[in-house]
């Protein structure tokens, strides 16, 4: 099995006629996801290498029976995006665009947790999600991505969650769902969610997890992973030298006050049982471990 997304979903591109928009779309396509559809209200009745295009998400979801949509749209469009989609009967919504302002974050979280309970929202100023040979939403390169389990991967790093998955491909490892949360300060999916969707799911046998400084969402990780977890996990916690204050290419990666440190992120999730790597290699390493013991049991 995989999370959240597999090869029965069905996407729509919301920003399907841009060139980013087109240049993933067509390229998840190729991989094998059902990309079904494309929204611009401007180009109602066009194609996109027959991809039809609708006015909006409700209208591509009642010709298509789509479940998700990926938005590729630009950074001020976004809140008005996210909630067309929710309104358009969608459950997950992957975001991909970057510099979303915070406060349409925190606006379309809330409205979504409060009216739309039952959807997802991954990003926004995320890679994506990929189910190895099943479906690819976002921009994750799927040639670096080993089908078949038995790892799961959560990142908050957008390079970094490629380098956790070409760590596994090298060692011939695969991989069940791996999801890029993002970095930003209100993201839609959390480590947790991520978390618990492994735990409950039967192929995946171990989790390998990806931080970095800034926030409590690795602490909160731990603690979750402490009570609730049953599956090993290891990690890898990205900014042992930044400087306090300095922000390190994410809104949400910045150290202040002491807090957020990744020593301290390392130190709770050391503490939860979980494997910790000092690079993304010596992280790989770990899981390997932990898969060859899972085979030897």
């Amino acid at each position: 099995m995989s999370i959240f997304v597999d090869e029965n979903t069905k996407v729509i591109y919301q920003g399907l006629t841009g060139s980013q928009g087109r240049y993933y779309g067509l390229l998840n396509r190729e991989y094998g996801t059902q990309v079904v559809a494309g929204t611009n209200p401007r180009k109602a009745g066009e194609e996109v290498e027959g991809i039809p295009i609708y006015a909006n998400v409700a209208e591509a979801v009642a010709a298509t029976g789509a479940t998700a949509s990926c938005i590729f749209i630009p950074a001020a469009g976004v809140r008005g995006a996210v909630l067309e989609a929710a309104e358009g009967g969608v459950e997950f919504i992957v975001a991909i665009t970057e510099g979303v302002p915070a406060h349409d974050e925190a606006e379309f979280y809330n409205r979504l947790r409060r009216d739309f309970p039952q959807v997802q929202l991954l990003g926004p100023n995320c890679p994506g999600i990929i189910s190895p040979g099943k479906c690819n939403i976002g921009i994750t390169a799927g040639h670096i991505a080993e089908p078949g389990g038995p790892v799961g991967i959560v990142s908050r790093s957008g390079t970094l969650t490629y380098q956790a998955l070409y760590e596994l491909k090298e060692k011939g490892i695969g991989c069940t769902t791996c999801v890029g949360i993002g970095g930003d300060p209100v993201p839609g999916t959390s480590f947790i969610d991520c978390l618990e969707a492994f735990e409950n799911d039967p192929e995946t046998k171990a989790v390998m997890m990806i931080g970095e400084i800034g926030g409590s969402a690795e602490e909160e990780a731990a603690e979750y992973i402490a009570n609730h977890m049953s599956k090993p996990v290891s990690a890898y916690v990205a900014g042992v030298t930044a400087p306090p204050g300095k922000k390190m290419g994410h809104a949400g990666a910045i150290v202040s006050g002491g807090k957020g440190t990744a020593q301290a992120k390392m130190d709770a999730l050391r503490a939860a049982g979980v494997r910790i790597g000092l690079n993304p290699t010596e992280a790989g390493e770990h899981m390997a471990d932990i898969v060859a013991d899972l085979g030897a049991n």
